[in-house]
């Protein structure tokens, strides 16, 4: 089996996009505010969506099972006030799952929470429980910064977090600590300021000790790290010049890194860089690259292709593209099970 932890609805249904133009027109002009009633996207529009998109991708790809989340620059924290976010959370949250309950086996809900820069992070813990116990969300998706760009929220190390990574020990549920948006001009939103998230929400970890205080708590951080696997010994030189222990201790029983990085020399280095235990096979498709690499005929996308170029053993293979996703994503493996689809073993040498 072969599961990618990281899928965005990016191809929702057009009424989606056109209901949150609504939805911002209205903080300015009262009377055109929607109600979330407003918002009609039948089954057979989610299906359309889906199957000429992910879904046939999946299936060209061998792709088995995504975990899928509403589209990453929609989140968009920084419109608005919390019950903006609250509102377009509630909204997307319900959709991913509409999409998992229609192809219950080859999607599984991730939810994104309806953070707000400046607001008690804690504010998520209703919508948290409600995706869990109701639509069966096996992660959450973590903004470390909901001011689109402009960094105002206190690093993920801070007690204000506390409450939320509470509830999530609680559900034993990890998150992707994914940003959205860029407002800030100096930052292009796919290009640098994700890249940028990745690398700075890793250094933050180096800094503090979370962990110490949360032993279950499991982040993963997307789009292979950002800088971390290129600069891993400057991470390690600075967390001994603060007096940490090496990162194999001290963040790499929590943090966990996925696939998605568009060419072999990237995933090359990520599998020399950073332990197989600590690799999960992703490609967020269809996400900010879309594209057919020229060098190569195939899609920037298809990371599957460098996963099996990189030269893990059969064994570790396994491990990347199925046995860690279970292991971290203990809800989704659950479920699996109970689609009657255990783990695959592996085949003695």
């Amino acid at each position: 089996m072969i599961i990618d932890i990281h899928g965005h609805y990016t191809t929702a249904p057009p009424a989606l996009g056109a209901w949150r133009e609504q939805q911002i027109a209205g903080l300015t002009d009262l009377s055109a505010a929607p109600d979330p009633a407003d918002l009609r996207i039948s089954d057979d529009e989610i299906r359309q969506s889906i199957e000429t998109n992910q879904l046939r991708l999946m299936d060209d790809r061998g792709i088995d099972m995504t975990v899928f989340s509403p589209r990453a620059s929609f989140m968009a924290h920084h419109v608005g006030d919390f019950a903006t976010s609250a509102q377009w959370a509630a909204i997307c949250n319900e959709l991913c799952h509409r999409v998992a309950q229609l192809y219950p086996d080859r999607f599984a809900p991730a939810a994104m929470l309806p953070q707000s820069p400046g607001v008690d992070p804690a504010t998520c813990i209703p919508e948290l429980t409600r995706c869990v116990q109701e639509y069966g969300a096996v992660a959450v998706n973590l903004n470390p910064d909901p001011s689109g760009g402009h960094w105002t929220a206190p690093p993920l190390t801070d007690r204000s977090w506390y409450p939320l990574y509470e509830k999530m020990v609680e559900y034993d549920i990890p998150a992707m600590v994914h940003v959205s948006t860029s407002i800030n001009p100096a930052f292009h939103t796919t290009g640098a300021h994700y890249l940028n998230a990745d690398t700075t929400a890793f250094m933050q970890l180096v800094q503090g000790d979370l962990f110490t205080d949360f032993p279950n708590l499991r982040l993963v951080i997307p789009h292979g790290g950002g800088a971390v696997p290129y600069h891993w010994g400057r991470f390690r030189g600075l967390a001994m010049a603060m007096g940490k222990p090496e990162l194999q201790e001290h963040l790499l029983g929590n943090v966990y890194f996925d696939t998605c990085v568009y060419h072999q020399p990237g995933i090359d280095l990520l599998r020399e860089v950073v332990p197989t235990r600590n690799i999960l096979f992703a490609s967020e498709m269809i996400g900010a690259v879309r594209d057919i690499d020229p060098c190569t005929g195939h899609h920037f996308d298809d990371t599957r292709r460098y996963v099996e170029a990189t030269g893990f053993s059969d064994e570790d293979l396994s491990a990347v593209q199925e046995r860690n996703a279970r292991a971290v994503y203990p809800r989704l493996d659950a479920l699996l099970e109970s689609q009657g689809r255990p783990a695959t073993a592996v085949a003695a040498p």
